[in-house]
């Protein structure tokens, strides 16, 4: 790992650099066609940047009005929130885009709020107050910073086996939370808050099912958008933007000032270790030449610096994403210089206060909705990177079904660990900390347990073993992409 800041890939030089800003706008005389380093003229600048924008809104507007509703913001709390979360998007797709020092890897990345991570945040927001989950996201964000020189030990411990138990048990344990917002704080759902759901959810089913390229992936902003409709024209909801005009800054420290409690935060600091699995497979998709003991630690360190400010700011942790690399491999155009356009216009527009006001006064239920796909579909990621943990093979299946069970006691018998200290309740009555630490332990001890075997079977004649023998989870990891969680 590098602390050279020139050249962040192998192959040709960069001798422009990132800090050349005038590269954004600047004639297609770099690096030719199909290049992260291509410069792309404005008059198709614009509307490629356009085009990333519009792929990743749903993520950041979706997760926001999740939270709102989740921790019961008011109108403008929620257009503040809003406004920071879009700000820290394009701000963290610029910094992986253009590189600052040992930040961000230079390469065509854009960043938003992860969808497991928003889950996590509101998990320990609803137990222990959002002013600790802000603190635990600071805890998070800086245990990331320290592991990052550790990156080739710590990813060994989330193969594909554990993450896709950790991302499975969020999004059970999300879809429970998603069923809450329907039903409200007393648990008895009005039927026409249940119908207005359902009618969110059936519209992003059609707009996904009928719609392609950049709006098949907008289905959720569209589902939020007809449920809106719907809501005002039947009388199922209301409508009522957050008042207010000009610019909608994001508010320091929404929360209070930040609680720090470790065992409350363990559901975060797994996450933000298992994160670091995840950037690999992205990276190696993402670059012309892979090298991911140098790029992943460059990631990981804006993925890090862009989660401490949305500590401060109120929002979970920031993680760069791979959504946005099918539409370059759509468009032939994979410039880092048009993902950093999109994060200046995500900056933007997450100043400007219409935008945030407007999409503050989305009813209730039609956020509920969109949660139940959002968290449906996480769940459904952890049961495809399972899926590709080879469950056939030996006691792999084990390992999943201990962890999957230990994960779901507390979701499905929440009073399970009522009885035990608090620091017991805390770490066992989490789902996803319970699943990720047993599926982490056994997983480890299945590993050692078949380098021992290996070793006998050296000593008593067997094989000679090979180079590779040793090191599966390494490779598995860097070859190919995991989902974002």
């Amino acid at each position: 790992m590098s602390g050279s800041t020139a050249g962040t890939r192998s192959g040709p030089s960069d001798p422009s650099g990132p800090s050349d800003p005038s590269g954004l706008s600047g004639p297609g005389s770099g690096p030719g066609p199909g290049s992260v380093d291509e410069r792309v003229p404005l008059r198709r600048l614009v509307p490629l940047a356009v085009q990333h924008v519009l792929a990743m809104a749903a993520a950041p507007v979706s997760t926001v009005f999740l939270t709102a509703t989740a921790l019961r913001l008011t109108g403008a709390q929620t257009a503040s929130l809003l406004s920071a979360v879009l700000v820290l998007c394009g701000a963290g797709s610029l910094l992986q885009s253009l590189g600052v020092w040992t930040f961000g890897a230079r390469l065509p990345f854009v960043m938003l709020p992860g969808g497991a991570a928003t889950a996590l945040f509101l998990t320990v927001a609803h137990d222990h107050g959002p002013a600790v989950a802000s603190g635990s996201v600071l805890l998070a964000a800086a245990l990331l910073l320290a592991v990052v020189p550790l990156y080739a030990r710590v990813v060994r411990l989330f193969p594909p086996l554990v993450m896709g138990v950790t991302v499975l048990l969020i999004g059970i344990s999300m879809v429970r939370v998603a069923a809450q917002l329907v039903t409200g704080p007393d648990g008895a759902a009005p039927p026409r808050a249940v119908v207005l759901a359902g009618l969110t959810v059936a519209a992003t089913l059609v707009a996904y099912l009928l719609l392609r390229g950049a709006w098949r992936q907008g289905a959720v902003l569209i589902g939020m958008a007809a449920g809106t409709v719907v809501a005002v024209v039947t009388g199922l909801g209301a409508f009522r933007p957050a008042a207010g005009e000009g610019f909608a800054l994001p508010r320091p420290l929404p929360y209070g000032t930040p609680e720090f409690d470790l065992l409350a935060a363990l559901p975060l600091l797994l996450f933000s270790l298992t994160t670091l699995a995840e950037v690999t497979g992205q990276t190696v998709l993402n670059s012309e030449h892979p090298d991911p003991g140098r790029d992943v630690p460059r990631v990981a360190r804006a993925d890090a610096l862009m989660s401490l400010c949305g500590g401060l700011l109120g929002t979970s942790l920031m993680v760069t994403s791979a959504e946005n690399i099918g539409i370059g491999r759509l468009t032939g155009v994979r410039s880092r210089y048009v993902t950093a356009a999109a994060g200046a216009l995500l900056v933007a527009v997450g100043l400007l206060s219409p935008l945030s006001r407007l999409v503050a006064g989305l009813p209730p239920a039609v956020v509920a909705g969109s949660a139940l796909v959002v968290y449906a579909v996480i769940a459904v990621m952890g049961v495809e990177m399972l899926a590709r943990a080879g469950l056939r093979e030996g006691p792999h299946s084990l390992v999943a079904a201990l962890a999957l069970a230990v994960g779901l006691l507390p979701v499905v018998a929440p009073g399970l660990y009522a009885g035990f200290p608090g620091w017991v309740r805390t770490v066992l009555g989490s789902g996803v900390v319970a699943g990720t630490l047993t599926a982490v332990t056994l997983h480890a001890l299945l590993s050692l347990a078949g380098r021992s075997g290996d070793k006998s079977g050296d000593r008593s004649g067997g094989r000679e073993p090979s180079a590779g023998d040793d090191r599966p989870v390494d490779h598995d990891l860097g070859a190919r992409a995991v989902p974002q969680a």
